[in-house]
């Protein structure tokens, strides 16, 4: 059976004053390993006694219970992760769906592991989104899971059996400056099991009249969905150490007889802002009162990005700062472009940092 619509959990989770700073989101690039813990939803699960017509199914309902993951895996460098996952959930019978008055008890425990494939989106600011899916098994275990009429003793035993497990996974991760690498995680997940083989002690339903004496059934167990809310912890092995705050260019003007200028760009972006062709205009007038036998544009980006795509960019940037050059009175014919990718930063970083300082391209007179 597919899960209900109804039955999703939607997970709001806050993280307050407990975090002191958040830095720029990072791409996860090399080892990592995270823990997370939360809340676990089961949804209701159809019971049903081997060699019995449907009229015996029984319905569970459950009620919220514990879940816990931990996990080791490794980025690539450009949002694309893959790990190993070993997770834990455990919930309480809350009831069940008979003709008339019915008790029930019991609890399912599920563990096992999956192999995820996920991939993190790159946003400005510190906030980075991530989908993914996993594969693997779960055990499922249930201890004296029952049902019956209210005064029928109903007994059972433990049962446990294995399937096939699929899973999908949302969630958004949050760097902490405290220690560069580690980020607060929220997730939200989708686990479902394919219907395992039969249980034999794990289920028991009492019968009636009252007198008759309940058996122990081997039993069916099908529509098996776990929706999870956690938050945990993330911890990246090869992150940089923070870059120092960045300088905004309008606070460090240009002196009139500077030999180099600097313009910045904002993220993926090769067009001029009103005080970039102020600073462009401030070295086309420099040009023409210090000996200047030719001028050099050197165009740069960030370490986020693919480097191929890095290069063209920082072309371009050097491209439309001469354009402007050019504007400005200066000869074509004496200006030389380069591109340097995300070569020869300002301030060093790891790779996939979104850096202002060095999204930017110099203007040196020689």
């Amino acid at each position: 059976m597919k899960p209900r619509v109804a039955d999703f959990g939607i997970c709001a989770c806050v993280i307050p004053a407990l975090i002191p700073a958040l830095a720029i989101a990072q791409t996860v690039t090399g080892p990592y390993v995270n823990l997370g813990a939360g809340v676990d939803f089961l949804q209701d699960q159809s019971v049903q006694p081997d060699g019995t017509s449907g009229l015996l199914r029984r319905s569970f309902t459950f009620a919220p219970g514990f879940a816990a993951t931990a996990g080791v895996g490794y980025g690539f460098g450009n949002g694309l992760r893959v790990e190993l996952e070993g997770d834990f959930a455990s919930n309480q019978v809350h009831g069940v769906r008979l003709a008339g008055p019915a008790r029930a008890g019991g609890t399912e425990d599920q563990y096992g592991g999956f192999f995820n494939t996920l991939y993190d989106f790159s946003l400005d600011g510190p906030v980075s989104p991530y989908l993914g899916v996993g594969l693997g098994y779960q055990q499922v275990e249930l201890d004296h899971l029952n049902a019956g009429p209210f005064g029928v003793p109903v007994r059972s035993g433990t049962g446990s059996a294995g399937g096939f497990a699929y899973q999908g996974i949302a969630g958004v991760s949050y760097p902490l400056t405290l220690m560069p690498g580690l980020s607060v995680t929220a997730e939200y997940r989708l686990i479902g099991v394919v219907s395992p083989p039969p249980f034999d002690h794990g289920i028991s339903f009492g019968t009636a009249p009252p007198s008759a004496t309940p058996q122990t059934t081997r039993a069916t167990v099908s529509n098996i969905f776990n929706h999870e809310a956690t938050v945990g912890l993330r911890y990246a092995f090869n992150t940089a150490p923070p870059a120092p705050p960045p300088v905004e260019a309008e606070a460090t003007p240009a002196p009139a007889a500077a030999r180099t200028y600097l313009v910045f760009f904002d993220w993926d972006r090769s067009d001029l802002t009103d005080r970039a062709r102020q600073i462009i205009a401030e070295a086309a007038q420099a040009s023409t009162r210090v000996q200047t036998t030719r001028i050099q544009v050197n165009g740069y980006t960030d370490a986020s990005g693919e480097p191929a795509y890095n290069q063209r960019l920082s072309v371009r940037r050097g491209e439309v700062v001469a354009a402007e050059l050019v504007r400005d009175g200066v000869p074509r014919n004496a200006i030389s472009i380069e591109g340097f990718g995300e070569n020869n930063p300002l301030v060093p970083t790891a790779k996939g940092v979104k850096e202002p300082q060095n999204r930017r391209v110099e203007v040196i007179l020689k």
